[in-house]
């Protein structure tokens, strides 16, 4: 049989990713990146060490990158991102810098992190007081806090589950009420933490619920590397992605601007749709109670 018609596969666009060795949702980044672009993963060494500023220092130290880039270009991709929130802020905003610089120079190729597009996606949707989930414990929490002070932008409520591993196991429901826990005051934007948090799916309701935009460490992370290539990534009702999302619910209420036809709101496409199943936690022990920091107390660890 003659196939030949087929021709070959079609050309692709690639983006390689950085990962810390315990990271778990390698489908959730595809989940942002169109038919035309491909992810090629790799990860950093296993160390023995807990969810902790230790390990956001080790999984980010320059010779580790080194080698991961190196490894990467292997494939010829246009950009190279570090996919880990803690270990691009932990050295504070010139501490990102310097990994980037770090990976260019391994690669030749450009380069960004998590935390530096977090950044950018915050000046992007306008926003210069934020609020913050994370799954980490209080003293790497504090660390994103700094950072984020040091780029300008005010935190104005923070929620944070005091994990130390497992973190990809967390339901979407505690996102939530963290979620709810920390929007108070005057607050221009919700950024959840860690790439290694499910936040796909409860992007568009948290976004319908608390009325403002909200950004996630994968989200901002493929956002950006899409981005630095000419390609904008795809998504439901977020803010980030869709000017019509970022102008709030009201506009999506309106008629589309192209074919005239209403839109439909985030509430109402997700309305009714199941609520994703528990995830097991580890050691058949539940999983800690986010905590609100003005409980004024430490999380577990």
């Amino acid at each position: 049989m003659d196939v030949s018609f087929l021709g070959g596969p079609q050309p692709q666009l690639g983006v390689g990713v950085v990962a810390p060795f315990d990271f778990a949702l390698d489908r959730e980044l595809w989940r942002w990146v169109p038919d035309d672009v491909s992810l090629h993963l790799t990860r950093t060494p296993f160390v023995p060490v807990e969810v902790s500023l230790d390990l956001a220092r080790l999984v980010s130290e320059h010779e580790t990158l080194d080698a991961a880039v190196q490894a990467l270009c292997a494939v010829s991709p246009q950009v190279i991102s570090y996919a880990c929130t803690s270990g691009s802020f932990v050295g504070g905003v010139a501490g990102e810098r310097a990994m980037c610089a770090a990976m260019v120079q391994a690669g030749e190729v450009p380069a960004l992190t998590t935390s530096g597009a977090l950044i950018e996606a915050v000046r992007e949707i306008g926003a210069r007081r934020v609020a913050v989930v994370t799954p980490y414990t209080k003293s790497v929490t504090d660390s994103l806090e700094d950072y984020l002070g040091e780029a300008g932008i005010t935190v104005t409520g923070r929620a944070y589950l005091g994990l130390t591993r497992h973190i990809w196991k967390v339901p979407y429901r505690d996102v939530v009420d963290m979620a709810r826990a920390a929007v108070v005051g005057d607050t221009d934007a919700l950024f959840i933490s860690c790439t290694n948090l499910p936040t796909y799916d409860v992007i568009p309701q948290l976004e319908a619920e608390l009325r403002m935009p909200v950004l996630s460490a994968n989200q901002v992370t493929m956002w950006a590397a899409l981005r630095a290539i000419g390609v904008e990534a795809v998504g439901p009702y977020q803010a980030l992605l869709d000017p019509v999302a970022r102008r709030g619910p009201a506009a999506m209420t309106g008629s589309d601007p192209v074919d005239g036809g209403p839109r439909v709101t985030p509430e109402a496409a997700f309305a009714g749709s199941p609520v994703p199943p528990e995830a097991e936690v580890a050691d058949g022990l539940d999983p800690p109670p986010y905590q609100p920091e003005d409980t004024g107390g430490l999380p577990p660890v």
